[in-house]
């Protein structure tokens, strides 16, 4: 059976890579929306978490268009992602812009140090790994889950790494992961917009409290690299633009924050990102569970108290195929 999946997927992405982009995002948008009327499952988590969020400022009517425009959203990322990777990088820039890069340059450092860049899903998020070419003087990189079919998971990796972005197995390359990133000009991107688990801190996302990864705020503080948050975000059919953030500050005179207070102002930039073009965001993914009982006490970790510095973990960031969990 895996053999099959992977010669379906290898033929599927032979057909893509040969295919304009702009035909490729609109077969993406027809599946996306049929999708939304196939996953009952998934178009359930979209609307309840919409609800939650925009119940009471919109009208059910306008969270149902929301979800569906979402999921084509979701279809036509995921066509154009692939698509993308095999794009030359002049084909890539003309569908792909940067805006604020310039926020990453220091007066005065030379050789630039390191940056940690908290990403979430927004629009083509498998997009981020080519924006290396508006910041030349950075090596990127990321952290992935490994599928468990080792044919599709060196299938899929073999596509993400034409980007020239660096990938590590975040279960079995937490090791590889901080020798590069002793070597000082690393820009790793860290997805940190998903449920942490039941030892991630727990802070507000758009009103609601959830489990939030300390991954970004952890390194950038370990390895003594500045935070910038950046997003994705969709300006017209099969273009998009990436947008890097304000810098986020780890320190203050010398001393470092509180995790948990870092990753609240990642938070709230997300949530700013959200509310900009809300149809652009993972709304399919079950970002609000709860703890699971006996886990630790909620509200705990937002309150913001300094805790001693934790080893830099490998961060839970999901490959392709590991998003609506």
């Amino acid at each position: 059976m895996e053999y099959l999946l992977y010669l379906v997927a290898r033929s599927l992405i032979a057909v893509v890579r040969v295919l304009p982009l702009a035909v490729m995002a609109r077969v993406g948008r027809a599946l996306g929306g049929l999708a939304y009327w196939v996953d009952a499952r998934h178009r359930r988590v979209a609307l309840r978490n919409l609800a939650m969020c925009f119940g009471a400022e919109r009208s059910p009517a306008q969270i149902r268009a929301l979800a569906q425009e979402n999921f084509r959203r979701i279809g036509e990322n995921f066509s154009c992602g692939v698509r993308a990777a095999f794009m030359s990088p002049a084909e890539t820039r003309r569908v792909l812009e940067p805006a604020h890069f310039e926020r990453l340059q220091r007066a005065g450092e030379n050789p630039p140090r390191g940056r940690v860049i908290a990403i979430g899903h927004f629009g083509n998020f498998e997009l981020y790994a080519h924006a290396s070419q508006f910041a030349p003087e950075f090596q990127f990189a990321t952290t992935y889950r490994a599928l468990p079919q080792p044919l599709l998971n060196r299938l899929f990796q073999g596509v993400r790494e034409r980007s020239g972005c660096l990938f590590f197995e975040r279960r079995t390359q937490a090791g590889l992961l901080r020798e590069a990133m002793a070597r000082r000009r690393l820009m790793i991107g860290f997805l940190s917009d998903q449920h942490a688990g039941d030892k991630g801190l727990w802070l507000p996302f758009l009103g609601h409290a959830c489990s939030t990864t300390a991954a970004p705020a952890v390194f950038a503080l370990r390895y003594g690299c500045p935070l910038h948050p950046a997003f994705c975000y969709r300006v017209a059919l099969g273009r998009w633009r990436i947008e890097m953030g304000e810098e986020i500050p780890v320190r203050v005179d010398g001393r470092p924050r509180p995790v948990a207070a870092i990753m609240g102002d990642v938070n709230r930039a997300f949530e700013a990102a959200v509310r900009r073009d809300p149809a652009n965001w993972f709304w399919v993914h079950n970002r609000w569970k709860p703890l699971k009982a006996g886990a630790g006490q909620p509200g705990g970790a937002a309150a913001g108290a300094q805790a001693p510095l934790p080893p830099a973990p490998a961060p839970a960031v999901p490959a392709l195929g590991d998003h609506t969990q």
